[in-house]
């Protein structure tokens, strides 16, 4: 009797060791986040707000800025937490990548998912993958948080199986000129909101007949921006300092918005070209910045 007693308690106790290495192992993992962005809804909502349209054609967004800007914010609000990556979820003819919908897929940290374009250029298909998407995560623990940027009823069973698993799910919004944008049951249940103004878009979004830079000239080559960014980078830690090096380190590849933004502009003036859509040289003109920054440090 004593000796089955024993063997019991012998028993009890490795599993409460396993128990406690399993709980161990579990606060030392780190939580993650994602970024999953309707582009029809920024699109459309960027566009009335900045451009004062919704049509595509009449304005240019800087995906690429944007992208880095709401990665940015990310890491701010979810300061314990490291990014998966960004979702890209948008519409094209037979689900073939235009030359824009490309570039952004060629940028670090950002998958491209593509619904059909049908005649009437609606998206079909989008709200169905961002479900997929969010519920797959949240089901292997690969996400505890997800931002998601859109504003379509549709999204609420897609946010349902996200929390379903254990996901919170942010509502990331755009500021609307009137009314809202988004539809109140998917604001009725998400796990927190938040709305990006104009001051947020507007580097981001400017109409083609006001372009502050016309791209008629000679294509610069990635030597030339690179050297640019150097030169940049330069200026940039003359007047910081290493303090302010040594706080730019540790979020590399990633430039924070307002630093970007300065640099894309700067660049573009002592180039007298436009880099906006040019995912290749705007790698050249950070790599250029980041690498005379890790050269002095």
């Amino acid at each position: 009797m004593n000796d089955d007693l024993g063997a019991l308690t012998a028993r009890i106790d490795r599993t409460n060791e396993l128990l406690q290495r399993m709980l161990a192992e579990v606060a030392k993992t780190p939580s993650t986040h994602a970024i999953f962005v309707d582009a029809g809804y920024l699109y459309a909502a960027a566009g009335r707000l900045v451009a004062g349209t919704e049509d595509r054609r009449a304005f240019d967004l800087d995906a690429e800025g944007l992208i880095e800007a709401l990665i940015d914010r990310a890491r701010t609000i979810f300061a314990d937490s490291r990014l998966l990556r960004v979702y890209w979820y948008d519409g094209a003819r037979r689900r073939i990548h235009t030359a824009e919908q490309q570039s952004i897929a060629e940028l670090p940290d950002v998958k491209v998912r593509l619904g059909n374009l049908n005649a009437n250029n609606q998206q079909k298909g989008v709200d169905s993958l961002i479900r997929s998407d969010l519920e797959s995560l949240a089901r292997h623990r690969a996400i505890s948080d997800a931002a998601l940027l859109g504003g379509d009823e549709d999204l609420v069973s897609a946010v349902e199986a996200a929390q379903g698993y254990g996901a919170r799910v942010h509502l990331w919004g755009i500021e609307a000129p009137e009314g809202r944008n988004q539809a109140e049951p998917l604001l009725w249940e998400v796990d927190s909101q938040r709305t990006f103004d104009l001051d947020f878009f507007k580097p981001y979004v400017s109409r083609r007949t006001a372009a502050a830079y016309e791209s008629a000239g000679a294509r610069p080559t990635r030597e030339d921006v690179r050297f640019v960014g150097a030169q940049i980078a330069a200026k940039w830690l003359a007047a910081r300092g290493r303090e302010s090096l040594g706080e730019l380190l540790p979020g590399h590849p990633y430039l924070p918005g307002s630093v970007d933004q300065d640099l894309l502009v700067e660049a573009e003036g002592l180039l007298q070209y436009s880099l906006r859509g040019q995912a290749d040289l705007r790698r050249a003109l950070r790599d250029g910045f980041w690498e005379h920054l890790q050269s002095q440090y």
